[in-house]
């Protein structure tokens, strides 16, 4: 009986609005003798009597017109639904809008991009790489990729497999002014330090000493406020500098860097894509999803090639956030 009374209902809804039967049939791809039934069978149901018919036309009663707002929204949803299983099956295509800050475009999505389009060589990929403000509902980003606390509960959320923060500095340096072995010998060393654009503030290094996290503030000849920038400075020689595993990966790759402290890097799992209910069931979004997914698994795999440990494993909510999170996470804010 409750189906049938929708039934009922989505008719009802499409003869109030076309003002004939036969049009609402044609439009539901029935007849207008169907029509009809379903609708005298709700007015049965119901008690009521929703439709003046006549010869030349039809009229709402008082109390049809009342229901009419309220099954048209019914129809509307139900309309929603088939489009969303229609756009569920159909191919990714159109032009998908990325928004990031730029260690994660550069290093992580803009590499992955290629073997994307050739997977769907019908999405058109419009990445977006700031260092400010974005709200993506207003800027009508597709989806975001942010390193930070997601805050803006209009949005749907993935969380990624973890990144590790750890010390990077080139092999000559290290020939030159030797490694240390725990966090209190960096004093003696020349050090490079992150500044965020979004605040100013100097970011205060983190470490896991035993089964604690400390956090540090080296004095610095040489502070940058991009993480490229402070690579570049490592790569050449300019001292010992802390950053995303995945940021440097690259570097250690091709012997410019290496890791320094690798026993003491602490773990973070706080990469997240964000995007709007508006895009839950468009294909796009749900095959970049999926090719974040296998990136963000094989950046978690590279922490054994870094000889990244983290003695007495801790999550990382039981530590207070640390103010890295803040000038990652801005350029994305909704």
């Amino acid at each position: 009986m409750a189906l049938e009374r929708l039934t009922g209902l989505i008719a009802f809804a499409r003869v109030g609005s076309m003002g004939s039967f036969t049009a609402a049939a044609r439009s539901l791809s029935i007849s207008p003798s169907a029509i009809s039934k379903s609708i005298q069978r709700l007015e049965q149901n119901l008690g009521i009597s929703l439709i003046t018919r006549t010869t030349r036309s039809l009229t709402l009663t008082p109390e049809g017109r009342d229901l009419h707002e309220r099954a048209l929204r019914l129809l509307r949803e139900a309309e929603e639904i088939e489009q969303l299983a229609t756009m569920a099956r159909s191919e990714p295509s159109g032009t998908l809008r990325i928004a990031t800050s730029l260690p994660i475009g550069i290093h992580m999505i803009a590499p992955a991009l290629p073997s994307f389009r050739r997977l769907h060589p019908k999405v058109a990929v419009d990445l977006r790489l700031s260092d400010q403000f974005v709200d993506i509902i207003e800027e009508r980003i597709d989806i975001a990729v942010r390193i930070g606390d997601l805050a803006d509960s209009r949005l749907l959320s993935r969380q990624f497999a973890p990144h590790w923060l750890c010390c990077f500095a080139s092999p000559a340096y290290l020939a030159a002014r030797g490694t240390p072995s725990h966090p209190d010998e960096l004093e003696g060393h020349d050090t490079v330090t992150l500044r965020y654009q979004s605040s100013g503030q100097v970011l205060r290094w983190p470490f896991r000493v035993g089964d604690r996290e400390i956090e540090i503030m080296p004095p610095s000849g040489i502070v940058v406020d991009a993480s490229e920038a402070l690579i570049a400075t490592l790569v050449a020689g300019g001292g010992i500098g802390i950053s995303a595993n995945f940021i440097a990966a690259p570097y250690v790759a091709r012997g410019e860097l290496v890791p320094v402290l690798s026993n003491h890097a602490v773990e973070r799992h706080n990469i997240t894509a964000v995007w709007p209910e508006s895009r839950r069931a468009n294909p796009a979004v749900r095959a970049f999803l999926d090719l974040l997914q296998r990136v963000s698994r094989n950046r978690l795999k590279s922490r054994t090639a870094f000889g990244l440990k983290t003695p007495g494993r801790r999550n990382s909510r039981d530590v207070q956030p640390l103010a890295l999170t803040v000038r990652w996470s801005a350029p994305l804010a909704p």
